[in-house]
C-alpha cells in the first residue's frame, strides 16, 4: 500500500475484547482495598494504563496506601480470567485478511499476557513474531510514552511518518502522536463509552471507526491521504 510502511495494532480493546474483563477484575480489587469504583468508571478513566500506573494514580488521588501485593493479585486473577474467557473483537480476523501492509502489535500488556490472549483468540499466527510489549523495554517506558511505538517501527524498519496505529485509548493515541505516527481510533470493544470517539479525536486521532469491517477502507484512505500532504 503506497504511503504506508507499517500498521501497528494495540492489542487490548483493539484485537481482543479484554479491557472490560480487566476493568471488572481491577474494580473489584480496588473496592475491596477501600476505593469503591465500578467497572465502567475503571474503563473510562484508566483504559490503556498499566495496573501499576492505575495503583499509583489512586494512591495519589485518595491518599490510600495500596499494598504491593495488589500488583501480583491482579496479574494472577486477570491472567486466569483472560485465559478462560477473552474473545477476539468481532470482525478482526476478516479485517486482517484484507490488510496487506506489514503489521505488528505494540502493547502495554506483558509478553506472557499477550501470548495468552492471542493464542486463545487464534490471532497469534497473524502477528508472531512481531509482537512487542512496552514492559520488556524497561521501567517507565509504557504508554502514554511513545517508546513502544518507536521500538516497533525500528524493529519493522518503518519510517514513523509512514506508520498508522490502531488504538482504543487516549493514552495510546497520545503515545502514537508523540511518536510522529498517524492514528485511527477504535471504539468497537465492550469497554467503549459514548464520549470515547470524541476523546480519541481530541487526543490526536485522525479518524475513528467503531467496526472492524470499516478498518481496511479507512486505512487505505488514510494512507492515500498522506501521499498528498
Amino acid at each position: 500500500m503506497d504511503g504506508l510502511d507499517l500498521i501497528i495494532f494495540d492489542c487490548d480493546g483493539v484485537l481482543v475484547d479484554s479491557e472490560i474483563i480487566a476493568a471488572e477484575v481491577e474494580a473489584r480489587i480496588l473496592t475491596e482495598a477501600g476505593y469503591p469504583i465500578e467497572a465502567g468508571e475503571m474503563a473510562e478513566r484508566f483504559a490503556g494504563l498499566t495496573w501499576k500506573d492505575i495503583l499509583l494514580t489512586v494512591e495519589r488521588e485518595a491518599s490510600i496506601p495500596l499494598q504491593a501485593t495488589l500488583l501480583e493479585k491482579s496479574e494472577k486473577l486477570l491472567d486466569e480470567k483472560l485465559a478462560k474467557s477473552v474473545k477476539a473483537i468481532e470482525g478482526v480476523a476478516s479485517a486482517l485478511r484484507q490488510l496487506d501492509a506489514p503489521r505488528c502489535i505494540c502493547s502495554n500488556s506483558s509478553t506472557k499476557r499477550l501470548e495468552i490472549m492471542l493464542k486463545r483468540t487464534q490471532l497469534w499466527e497473524s502477528f508472531a513474531p512481531n509482537i512487542y510489549s512496552a514492559k520488556s523495554l524497561g521501567e517507565n517506558r509504557t504508554k502514554p510514552k511513545p517508546d513502544i511505538f518507536l521500538h516497533g517501527a525500528e524493529q519493522m524498519k518503518a519510517d514513523p511518518a509512514r506508520v498508522i496505529v490502531i488504538e482504543d485509548s487516549v493514552h495510546g493515541v497520545t503515545a502514537a502522536q508523540a511518536a510522529g505516527m498517524r492514528v485511527i481510533g477504535f471504539t468497537g470493544a465492550s469497554h467503549a463509552y459514548p464520549a470515547l470517539a470524541g476523546r480519541l479525536m481530541d487526543a490526536g486521532a485522525q479518524t475513528v471507526v467503531s467496526r472492524m469491517a470499516d478498518l481496511p477502507a479507512t486505512v487505505k484512505a488514510l494512507a492515500g491521504w498522506s501521499e498528498l500532504i
